[in-house]
């Protein structure tokens, strides 16, 4: 098979996914004898064109382009072009369920570098024609929001699990990809891209809850860049700190103060939930800083802010529904924690009611922050139940994330660690611990 006949056949393949490319025999060329390699999935669309010719199967193995290291860099490009962007997301999608995708990457909080300053710099972009095969309906708009909706239902109630992490890699896999690729007018565009960005990100945060960090990171810089493509400033400045709040979590305070700071100055004129919500990330950051001034002064802010969205109204954006005065108290709780001030924590928690066994995760959090500060008071007697409690509901849930709040709770517990009680509690610890995939 010559290398223009190979080109030729790859056109066809690509343009039948939807795909734009004008590959010629140089191109092939390059990738056989130069080691070079073109964006994925064009890849698999090399293996289709060789097995037609061979009469058998052809693996990414077989061609030279299956490498781990490959693997390890899908998902964290954010082209500058649109439809590069989109052939970036798509790939993503569908290699990261893969058992073995990511097992020995780390999380790296540099790789939100080059994420975030193009999102900076432009949060929209024009939207580009499609030529899909097909043509892309309300209906299927419809869909994709119900879809998003039943997702963000499941985990404000019950959490994050790893499956349910990747059943919605799955169906972005399986059903969001081929609408990408079709064709669709400009106002269908955006919408898509935008609910597609939703459920990006919510898959992102069950990832995040489940332990998977860097494979939450992945989705989030894919997520803001469907964002940017829907044109959607809320959307985009919500995610980002979103992002802010996986690097403050992950011991990285003063990039997440950078990148929650972008969120709010970049686009003054969204939401002010979403104001709000990138301030009180900030808020949550400066006190992991050990900065109790700043700290306060963005909790300060955040409350302006909820109670500004709260009399405007939820308008047309519900994944944010959840920035309410109790999301306030209990990220307030976690600041004064953080700050080692008992005292402000248990004042905080009187003002908003202990979240239900329905809202199972928020329980356990706040289980867990009230028996730390318990613990920073000197008072065993009070704090060890309640961080008994935590670890239960902690347990049921199955919730990677949940031992990092059981961590903070232990590592408060030093001045106890040889008592008996404090030893037992320990080794259930470690018992939930060996259990998770951390």
């Amino acid at each position: 098979m010559s290398h223009k006949r190979l080109a030729h056949r790859l056109n066809e393949l690509c343009l039948a996914e939807g795909i734009a490319s004008e590959y010629t025999h140089t191109s092939v060329a390059n990738w056989s004898r130069r080691g070079m390699q073109p964006r994925w999935p064009v890849p698999q669309h090399i293996c289709t064109a060789l097995a037609e010719r061979l009469g058998r199967a052809v693996s990414l193995a077989d061609i030279g382009m299956g490498s781990p290291q490959n693997d390890r860099a899908i998902g964290l490009a954010f082209p500058r072009d649109q439809r590069q962007a989109l052939t970036e997301t798509a790939s993503y999608w569908s290699t990261v369920n893969r058992r073995n995708f990511l097992a020995a990457a780390p999380f790296a909080a540099s790789a939100f570098s080059e994420p975030v300053t193009r999102w900076l710099v432009s949060p929209t972009e024009p939207m580009k024609p499609s030529s899909g095969v097909y043509a892309l309906g309300r209906a299927h708009i419809e869909e994709l929001r119900a879809a998003a909706d039943n997702a963000r239902t499941w985990d404000s109630r019950f959490g994050g699990a790893l499956w349910k992490s990747h059943s919605l890699t799955e169906y972005l896999d399986e059903r969001v990809t081929p609408l990408l690729r079709a064709r669709y007018s400009e106002r269908d565009g955006r919408d898509l891209f935008s609910v597609t960005a939703e459920m990006a990100r919510l898959a992102g945060w069950t990832a995040f809850d489940a332990g998977q960090h860097q494979t939450a990171q992945r989705h989030y810089i894919q997520a803001l860049r469907l964002a940017k493509a829907a044109g959607d400033i809320h959307l985009g400045s919500y995610i980002l700190a979103t992002m802010a709040m996986q690097s403050m979590m992950r011991g990285f305070a003063s990039q997440a103060i950078d990148m929650a700071q972008g969120a709010y100055e970049r686009v003054p004129a969204a939401d002010p939930r979403v104001l709000g919500f990138a301030k009180l990330i900030e808020a949550r950051a400066h006190a992991r800083d050990g900065d109790a001034r700043s700290a306060c002064a963005c909790l300060a802010t955040a409350e302006q802010f909820q109670e500004r969205g709260q009399a405007e109204g939820t308008g047309e954006r519900p994944w944010i529904d959840f920035f309410t005065r109790q999301r306030v108290v209990t990220d307030a709780t976690e600041i004064f924690r953080d700050l080692g001030r008992p005292k402000s924590t248990f004042a905080w928690h009187a003002l908003g009611a202990m979240p239900g066994d329905a809202f199972a995760r928020s329980r356990g959090i706040r289980l867990s922050v009230l028996a730390t500060a318990h613990a920073q008071q000197g008072d065993l007697d009070a704090a060890l139940p309640l961080g008994q409690e935590s670890l239960q509901v902690f347990s049921r849930l199955q919730t990677a994330r949940g031992l990092d709040y059981i961590k903070i709770f232990t590592n408060a517990l030093h001045p106890w660690r040889r008592e008996h009680s404090v030893l037992t509690y320990m080794n259930q610890v470690r018992a939930l611990s060996s259990r998770l995939p951390v």
